[in-house]
């Protein structure tokens, strides 16, 4: 697996880290939630610069959105309770099939 793909994986869950910690941060009035999200954020946008390298940024950026929603929606419904339809569950599947196509049919790259 190409190095760049490995640094845009860790740069989403990072990201999704940082939003999981939002509502922790309880509007940014408490320090150590929002210090955590604050360096995932900041992190997530480092790790960012190194897959936009080799991969192209119309396919870094659908994937870090795409998986991104997916995974947040997810840890929303296992950690805090939230329940998601059938239909948000359809999209949810219509996102992660969007983002492997995108990754399959993109143009070569290194």
């Amino acid at each position: 697996m190409n190095i760049h793909y490995i640094h845009l994986f860790f740069a989403i869950l990072l990201e999704v880290t940082g939003t999981m910690l939002l509502p922790a941060s309880q509007n940014f009035t408490r320090l150590l939630p929002t210090a955590g999200l604050a360096v995932c954020y900041l992190v997530a946008f480092y790790l960012l610069t190194f897959a936009i390298r080799t991969i192209p940024v119309s396919i870094v950026y659908a994937t870090w959105s795409g998986l991104g929603i997916f995974t947040i929606a997810i840890a929303s419904t296992v950690i805090f309770k939230q329940p998601l339809s059938w239909p948000a569950v359809l999209g949810l599947f219509l996102i992660v099939v969007g983002v492997i196509l995108v990754n399959l049919y993109s143009p070569a790259h290194g």
